[in-house]
């Protein structure tokens, strides 16, 4: 089963991609799912441009098919995503826009990062968003509060004990979803 880690910082200076390169090596020892990273700051989508709506798949513009192609091929997801302004980021709301058939009856899971909250109020946002692209977001994740104290010198993400023990429940959650909701993808 494919697994998507997608990135959802796209501004100059962020700070979360390690978050994400730590999910991706505890999916990858997880053993259960082919994990890859998307940074949506590679896919660089413009601001939602399509003529058409999501649901009808009859896109223009060749960003939009490249992510179409992106998404389709996943099983499920990990969505790894900061706090912004008490909510989720712009760029990951434009590009869960974006599609429609592509998200439907695959699960999703957040970690999210931030100050004293964690990102929480982020992950909250999303999970109540993603149902509308008949996605299914699971319970669990990984909340990681002051995450910039948990990085080392080398610019590395080093999980805390709390981290640690919430996502392996969480992956194996995720995968547990993904089986389920297979043949409901074919």
């Amino acid at each position: 089963m494919k697994l998507q880690i997608v990135f959802a910082s796209t501004r100059e200076g962020r700070e979360g991609l390690p978050i994400a390169t730590w999910v991706m090596e505890r999916a990858r020892a997880h053993g259960k799912f082919e994990p890859e990273l998307v940074d949506l700051k590679d896919v660089n989508l413009p601001l939602f441009d399509e003529p058409q709506h999501p649901r009808l798949r009859q896109y223009q513009h060749a960003h939009t098919k490249s992510w179409s192609a992106i998404v389709a091929a996943a099983d499920a997801f990990v969505f790894v995503t900061p706090e912004y302004n008490y909510g989720m980021p712009p760029a990951l709301l434009n590009a869960i826009d974006y599609l429609s058939a592509e998200w439907a009856y695959k699960p999703a899971s957040i970690v999210s990062y931030g100050g004293i909250s964690g990102g929480t109020r982020s992950a909250q946002m999303t999970k109540q968003m993603l149902p509308s692209v008949k996605m299914m977001p699971i319970p669990e994740g990984v909340s990681i509060p002051f995450f910039r104290n948990m990085m080392n010198a080398e610019g590395q993400f080093v999980a805390g004990e709390m981290q640690d023990k919430a996502i392996t429940p969480m992956l194996e959650e995720l995968w547990r979803w993904t089986g389920a909701l297979a043949t409901l993808r074919k």
